[in-house]
């Protein structure tokens, strides 16, 4: 016996429905958002529960006490409808799209695994981009009054020097930019050195921060956000995720050929760019080791490869994008079957799969 379980998610409420396999109304619920009240309704549920729910702030707690009391726990991206809205809707459409196996994008959720790692990379992520904002504000400070600044505005033993260049109106805002980069760079070291320290404990890192421009952070965020290779079947799902899929178009694919009278398809494809739906960090994190085999890493074979490229009359950001893969490709093979990166074998990687 199925039960069909669709969950409307808020921070004091639960809207919880039930539905039969044949698309049936069991039953509707609005309970709150605690654990103990929403396992104590789960075991009031007969039969076998399969729970669906939208992606959000509580979705992976919610997964972690859930999956003891379900069959399966599915976690979609939010839906997006026209018409009327309000809890129960929403969670009746989940419960449906769960019953009838429509659910196409699905969030990866795996609860108490490298639970420390993935917390360190979440604080990490934001004690950065934190960071960098405020430096930005700074940055702009002095622009706005026509001073061309230097990465020494950021240097507290240069300050002074660079704050009596603002007019008097403008320096006490300044004095309170430049305290709050220096509260948020430590900040940002702190969560570096945390980052660090749970890498060391995760075998995987140590072996992912031999691929080429990876190092020791990258890897770190790496494995937070992958967690684990199996997710990606192959390399090409593998660059979708990372933002590193090329999306071509096309239209009106056939053509007469009117030497042999038959169909064939046309050679042109046009493309329009990489894909949107990513993980953004990803991203960051081979496009950064492409660049840094790049600029500091001149005999490596992928350097030499971009250099052949380019002399090629590949245009230097195709090239570049050519690295990212191989770098992206390499890393999860290396996942995989346990290895080290071996150069030889990534010398005999094609440019594309």
């Amino acid at each position: 016996m199925q039960r069909f379980i669709g969950i409307d998610v808020h921070g004091q409420s639960c809207t919880l429905v039930v539905m039969g396999p044949s698309g049936r109304r069991l039953g509707e619920y609005v309970v709150e958002t605690n654990a103990k009240v929403l396992i104590e309704r789960m075991r009031s549920i007969a039969g076998d529960k399969y729970v669906c729910m939208e992606e959000g702030t509580q979705s992976e707690w919610l997964c972690e006490i859930l999956n003891a009391h379900a069959k399966e726990v599915v976690v979609t991206q939010p839906l997006r409808r026209a018409g009327s809205k309000n809890d129960a809707i929403d969670a009746w459409a989940l419960a449906d799209l769960l019953r009838r196996n429509a659910v196409e994008r699905s969030v990866f959720k795996s609860p108490r695994t490298l639970t420390q790692l993935r917390q360190a990379a979440r604080g990490y992520a934001a004690m950065r981009q934190d960071m960098i904002r405020a430096k930005c504000r700074l940055n702009a400070l002095y622009r706005s009054r026509g001073i061309q600044p230097t990465a020494e505005i950021y240097d507290p033993d240069a300050r002074e020097t660079w704050l009596s260049k603002l007019p008097p109106s403008h320096r006490p805002l300044g004095e309170l930019l430049s305290e709050q980069v220096d509260r948020l760079s430590q900040s940002h070291q702190t969560a570096e050195t945390l980052l660090l320290e749970q890498a060391k404990l995760t075998p995987v890192t140590h072996r992912l921060a031999t691929a080429p421009g990876i190092g020791p952070i990258r890897a770190a965020l790496l494995t937070a956000i992958v967690v684990t290779p199996d997710r990606f079947r192959t390399t090409r799902q593998f660059w979708s995720y990372s933002g590193l899929g090329i999306v071509s178009h096309s239209s009106s694919d056939w053509m007469r050929d009117k030497t042999t009278n038959t169909w064939a398809r046309k050679p042109t494809v046009q493309t329009r760019g990489l894909n949107r739906n990513r993980q953004p960090e990803l991203k960051a994190i081979f496009k950064g080791a492409a660049t840094t085999v790049i600029q500091q890493m001149p005999n490596h074979p992928l350097h030499q490869d971009f250099q052949r490229m380019t002399d090629a009359g590949i245009k230097p950001n195709l090239a570049k994008l050519t690295l990212a893969r191989r770098i992206a490709a390499a890393t999860l093979a290396m996942w995989k079957h346990q290895e080290d990166y071996d150069p030889s074998k990534a010398r005999r990687m094609p440019q594309s799969q």
